[in-house]
């Protein structure tokens, strides 16, 4: 690993793998992984919890007082933290990935993570992914990278992902919130999700896991000169 601090931007949209393989890329590169989306998720999974509107965008903001969320890294993992409680399995549900595309679109609920993103990224190599990583977040990094792949096959990764863990979903279900979610992340006038005018895009439609991680070290090798 250098000595100087690399910072990869990963943004796409839901269901492209970005969290898998940008954290397996990291741990082979010896780099932190942040996984922004989880910071969203949390504040989401505060609103449901405690009965606020996620559609309600002076509800969300005025609820921010009484949320902290951070990260902690315990042997290079990410932990998710919403007010001291470890939140890292109740976040990866539908309902609060859907309550996270809502209150992501909400102004004051992306100043209020901005910063802790941004610090993790001055003090750490880290692959960060998201949705406006590279355009927003960091728009100083070394390497942006925008991975996406075609909506059906996005949807049966979630599906098979969600089934392995137990929960009873149909595939229709899971592919048209995939597609809301697309449409919402794509069209909000708040840091709509796009590829960085600087960046690579990495359709991993015809890529299994371990070929799709390689393709992002390889990025990052050649943007870096590692």
């Amino acid at each position: 690993m250098t000595d100087r601090i690399i910072n990869v931007a990963v943004d796409g949209p839901a269901g492209a793998g970005k969290s898998s393989i940008s954290r397996a890329a990291a741990a082979e590169l010896g780099y932190i992984y942040v996984d922004t989306g989880a910071l969203y998720r949390a504040v989401g999974l505060y609103a449901l919890e405690n009965g606020i509107p996620t559609s309600d965008a002076e509800a969300i903001a005025a609820m921010l007082g009484g949320v902290e969320v951070s990260l902690q890294f315990v042997d290079g993992a990410q932990q998710v933290l919403l007010n001291g409680r470890d939140v890292s399995a109740q976040i990866r549900t539908p309902e609060a990935s859907m309550a996270a595309s809502a209150v992501s679109a909400v102004p004051a609920v992306r100043d209020f993570l901005f910063e802790t993103q941004r610090a993790i990224a001055r003090e750490h190599s880290c692959i960060m992914d998201g949705r406006d990583i590279g355009t927003v977040v960091l728009p100083d990094a070394q390497v942006k990278v925008f991975l996406t792949a075609k909506p059906e096959l996005r949807a049966r990764r979630r599906y098979d992902e969600l089934i392995a863990k137990g929960q009873t979903v149909e595939f229709k279900d899971v592919l048209d919130d995939l597609l809301e979610r697309d449409y919402n992340d794509s069209h909000r006038a708040v840091a709509p999700l796009r590829p960085a005018p600087d960046g690579v895009v990495l359709d991993n439609s015809d890529l299994d896991l371990p070929a799709s991680i390689a393709a992002l070290i390889a990025i990052i090798k050649e943007k870096t000169n590692g």
